[in-house]
């Protein structure tokens, strides 16, 4: 990825430009020390002067009221922006450079004026050190902050309910409660100069006259410092998807990933770069420069891989597809500017400021085509039968064949914050993780776009990250979430009215993929990269989890590599410094989960013992357990010497009803409530409350035994035995009771018990397992 910057044949400004913004992706506007506003139109390539500014005013600062929101209230909000000026006011204005309002907002000069994420409110910062919150008609409500030196820079947090404000060399985070305690920390050994929050990552950027730009989390650790520039760092700014960010000094404008390494570095004749803005697609970056220029820089060459197709964005509206096998190559070339490109299972999405292409690997010359209605697509995601794309209006799931599926959506739903990373979808799920209450995470189904549960998942922590495994039937999805703690969980999908079982797989997890065959799960653990084989084995036998994952020491990538995807047996990582490296993983778990899934048991069997692997044979006695597999499960239990299990199955075995040995099963998977409702629904009321029995589940037997009328008796025996092999006395007021008016014979229970697993052989579809 580099960027490639242009500039005019002679500046525009006949003096240095303080601040730029755009207000969509062909229009910019710039404020420069010559006191003149200037329109530039990237389509005509023409420039025209908007408004000029009174000679004591000079702008410091522009920002334009969030797009997305224009439409609920007036017209002209969405036109408005505010300017900052160093007269001590600030001033709204018109698109058509008609000053609406100016507002005495600070002693000395206005240094930064920002709208909030959500357009309630506009924050202002000032050489006074005061910053100010203002309502949207320009009224005051608030001074958030006092400090004792010039905030040259303010950034809202995500939900627009926290200031980040520059107070010399420290940054602080002021909560909008004025009970709430400000977080404050020393980000800089020199006065900082910028800042940026971004809505989509919930990361800090700031440059300062350190020379040197930092990544903040939003608790103030530090995520990345840069080497030293050889100037002060004068503007960075986050692109909106917040995958990338700009950063600007004298003659030098950067491009750098989220996590802080450089992806291409310009060194344009253009003096200081005072302030960066990101269009809105996220393709283009404009530059305040001192010499008076507006430098615009477009990012091409974004590259992806998958399988062994390169796909490479070469201008702004060509691209390259090269087959690495035999080096073909295809060049696509699109009418329109290229927002947004995605490539997995065989097709390639290419968004662009109009229409959405749809490409099969196999012939790259008829792609599927269809118009976009609802502004610029900020987010691709694949699955293997569908793809969703996301824009102002929402999230919309199509088929590659271009026809709409479906729009799941919740109430609240803020499309603008999604990221691959909150957003999951697989062939008949999509997960959703709440904004406003990152607790919760919506589940849909992807064919209807209706919700799935009355209710959406509820974690007990705020949940980071969301994926979708892609592999299996619907009705045993998994989703692993990442809460705050970095702790990773297992949840059930379809839980049809019952709660998720969540179960905790992991923790100090970094990054994480499922891989694109299989239900085999990658993560970044505190220094490793570990592979769960088989996560369902965690509702199958946890102590077969164990021996079912593999791990491998991940000192090699430096410091904070993350997983960018598992294809096949191959993990790829980037490193901390951009390299890309691949890791390899046992072949066997893929080539066992292909014959587990074709129900070729005997030659699973082969497999692992030809392997000789206790990983491999721990997966094979997991899926075999959950397929009700027992002989198979009896083998592989035994090679990884699980003796307890091994005689549990022999028994299982014995049972001569396949309703008792489904709900055995059930059992040996520890789904007590489903054993039961199984053995109730073949009305086996016997084995329903001698299983109760077996579980000290008393309370559950006697309601069973009395509600039907029968076994009252053995329901108390049993108890009795039980409380006097501990020499207790009974205490149980229900117990005691039934104890009153029921006499308990050893010798009728066990005449009936006998009689109960008679009744059952007699049954007509009474045999055991494999007969």
């Amino acid at each position: 990825m580099r960027l490639k910057t242009s500039l005019a044949k002679e500046p525009k400004h006949s003096e240095l430009v303080s601040c730029v913004a755009w207000t969509t992706s062909e229009e910019l506007y710039s404020c420069s020390d010559d006191h003149q506003i200037l329109k530039w139109n990237l389509v005509s390539d023409e420039t025209s002067t908007l408004a000029k500014l009174p000679n004591e005013i000079y702008a410091t600062d522009i920002h334009f009221f969030p797009r997305a929101l224009g439409g609920k209230g007036k017209q002209s909000q969405a036109d408005v922006f505010v300017l900052a000026a160093t007269d001590g006011k600030y001033h709204l204005i018109s698109k058509s450079g008609r000053v609406e309002k100016s507002v005495d907002a600070h002693r000395g000069a206005v240094l930064c004026g920002r709208w909030s994420y959500d357009g309630s409110a506009m924050a202002t910062s000032g050489e006074d050190g005061q910053v100010k919150i203002w309502s949207r008609s320009g009224m005051l409500r608030s001074t958030i902050a006092q400090t004792g030196s010039p905030v040259y820079s303010i950034a809202w947090s995500p939900d627009s309910d926290q200031i980040l404000l520059i107070n010399g060399r420290h940054l602080i985070i002021k909560s909008m409660q004025a009970s709430a305690k400000p977080l404050q920390w020393k980000a800089h050994d020199g006065v900082i100069l910028k800042v940026d929050w971004n809505p989509i990552n919930n990361l800090i950027i700031s440059g300062g006259e350190d020379c040197k730009y930092r990544i903040w989390d939003s608790y103030g650790r530090q995520v990345y410092s840069s080497h030293p520039h050889d100037y002060p760092i004068t503007s960075v700014a986050w692109a909106p998807d917040g995958q990338v960010f700009a950063v600007g000094s004298f003659n030098t404008l950067r491009l750098c990933d989220q996590s802080g390494w450089s992806y291409a570095l310009e060194k344009p004749n253009v003096g200081s770069i005072f302030n960066i803005a990101w269009s809105g697609d996220g393709t283009q970056v404009a530059g305040a420069c001192g010499n008076g220029h507006v430098i615009f820089a477009h990012v091409v060459e974004r590259r992806m891989e998958w399988r062994n197709f390169e796909v490479v964005v070469v201008s702004l509206k060509t691209i390259q597809v090269r087959n690495v096998i035999d080096d073909s190559k295809e060049k696509l070339e699109f009418r329109d500017r290229i927002i947004k490109t995605s490539l997995s299972y065989e097709y390639l999405i290419v968004a662009t400021s109009s229409q959405c292409y749809v490409y099969s690997a196999r012939n790259w010359n008829t792609p599927m085509i269809f118009d976009l209605k609802d502004g610029t697509v900020t987010l691709i995601v694949q699955a293997e039968r569908h793809f969703g794309i996301v824009d102002n209006g929402g999230l919309h799931l199509y088929t590659y064949e271009g026809r709409l599926v479906s729009s799941p959506k919740y109430a609240g739903m803020r499309p603008d914050t999604l990221s691959t990373l909150t957003l999951s979808i697989s062939n008949d799920t999509v997960a959703i993780r709440d904004k406003t209450d990152e607790k919760l995470v919506h589940l849909f189904d992807s064919n209807t776009g209706k919700a799935l549960e009355s209710k959406p998942l509820a974690h007990k922590m705020e949940v980071i990250e969301v994926h979708l495994d892609h592999c299996g039937p619907p009705a045993e999805r998994r989703l692993a979430l990442i809460d705050k703690n970095r702790d990773l969980y297992l949840s059930t999908v379809r839980n049809f009215g019952k709660p998720a079982k969540v179960v905790k797989l992991g923790t100090m997890i970094y990054s994480l993929a499922w891989n694109d065959q299989t239900n085999m799960l990658a993560a970044l653990q505190d220094g490793k990269l570990t592979v769960w084989y088989y996560p369902n084995a965690v509702y199958v036998d946890k102590e077969l989890l164990s021996s079912t994952v593999s791990s491998k020491d991940t000192s090699g990538f430096g410091n904070s590599p993350q997983i960018v995807n598992f294809i096949g047996n191959h993990v790829t990582i980037r490193r901390a410094d951009g390299a890309l490296v691949s890791t390899g993983v046992s072949p066997y778990p893929v080539l066992l989960y292909e014959l587990v899934n074709s129900s070729r048991w005997d030659d699973a069997v082969r497999l692992c013992r030809f392997v000789k692997d206790e990983a491999v044979w721990g997966c094979l006695a997991a899926m075999a357990s959950y397929a009700k597999e027992l002989n198979t499960a009896e083998i592989a239990y035994a090679a990884v010497d699980m003796v307890d299990k091994v005689q549990y199955i022999l028994y299982i075995k014995e049972i001569p009803l396949k309703e008792c040995r489904a709900a055995e099963m059930a059992l040996f998977c520890g789904n007590a409530q489903d054993a039961e409702g199984m053995l109730l629904q073949a009305s086996l009321i016997f084995r329903a409350i001698m299983m109760n029995i077996s579980l000290y589940n008393w309370d559950r037997a006697l309601e069973l035994a009395v509600k039907h009328k029968t076994h009252v008796d053995t329901v108390l025996g049993y108890r009795q035995k039980f409380l006097n092999s501990f020499n207790k006395v009974e205490t149980n007021k229900r117990f005691l009771q039934f104890a009153q008016g029921v006499e308990v014979n050893w010798e009728q229970i066990q005449a009936k018990i006998e009689s109960e697993y008679q009744k059952e052989k007699e049954r007509p579809n009474a045999k055991s397992y494999g007969k």
